[in-house]
């Protein structure tokens, strides 16, 4: 099977063109690729398709084999994929994915995607809908208790659920310890993925994240538009304005737009290309 491994701010995943390749148990195969002693090294496994409904598709697994609702990094460099391998020549195009099409823009220098806007749709608070057991219309900076400990949190799906909690001393923080506690919480029936913010400046933000079926990775797209959601609501930032999520692998810039859309702008970069070998 011939792949392509990519980054998107040091979120990695090997991506396969299902064009020209056929996958047939996605969830076994993206344990086995994601080892990073007996397989290639990577957060999942996204699949690149045909799509009756936009220009492509994507479906995307975590290393654990779950699939994802959606990925906002792999959606940047699916972007970057179909346009510099010549599956496309436009530089306006529409994804499918299990939460919705998205659009992306992509900004092309020296005839390759060098970065990729994507309009990933409207941010959903209640809730009902991200999935969380919680009345009301929303659940903004208010307290839930974990392994006996309470945190302030924000409920924010972006196509996955998120919980958004701001403090200090993220660096010192240990997500092995606390990361699952959150993913499992009774709250989230799909489990969740969590991130944790330090407020740097007006426009900043430093973010780490545990994700659901994944544990800590370096980048998350759909966290970080989370957390710009978050910032909004909670009154750490405003409607409108560009904010700067520094995590990890890089930094991504994420705009809450006042209809509720929310705009995310990064890089997406190749790494190599490859071929696995698909024994019995």
């Amino acid at each position: 099977m011939k792949f392509t491994k990519m980054q998107g701010i040091g979120n990695d995943y090997v991506y396969v063109n299902c064009f020209e390749e056929t996958v047939e148990n996605p969830e076994e195969l993206s344990v086995r690729v994601s080892d990073r002693h007996f397989g290639i090294g990577s957060d999942g496994l996204i699949l690149i398709m045909p799509s009756d409904k936009a220009d492509f598709r994507m479906r995307m697994f975590n290393a654990d084999g779950s699939e994802g609702m959606m990925c906002g990094n792999g959606t940047r460099c699916i972007g970057k994929y179909v346009y510099d391998n010549g599956l496309t020549d436009k530089t306006e195009i529409s994804l499918e994915t299990k939460s919705g099409i998205k659009y992306l823009k992509l900004f092309v220098k020296n005839g390759l995607v060098e970065t990729v806007e994507v309009d990933m749709g409207q941010a959903v608070t209640k809730p009902a809908d991200i999935p969380m057991k919680a009345d009301g219309d929303s659940f903004i900076n208010r307290p839930i208790e974990v392994n006996g400990k309470m945190y302030n949190i924000t409920a924010v799906s972006m196509g996955n659920p998120h919980c958004v909690i701001f403090t200090s001393g993220v660096d010192g923080l240990d997500l092995e310890k606390t990361g699952p506690a959150f993913e499992n919480h009774v709250f989230f029936p799909e489990k969740v993925n969590t991130e944790f913010c330090e407020i740097l400046s007006d426009g900043t933000i430093k973010m780490r994240v545990w994700e659901r079926g994944s544990g800590e990775t370096w980048a998350c797209g759909t966290g970080a538009c989370a957390v710009a959601v978050a910032a909004v609501l909670c009154g750490y930032s405003k409607c409108g304005e560009e904010i700067i999520i520094r995590l990890r692998g890089g930094d991504l810039a994420i705009t809450y737009k006042s209809d509720g859309r929310v705009l995310m702008r990064g890089g997406a970069e190749k790494v190599f290309d490859g071929e696995f070998y698909l024994n019995d």
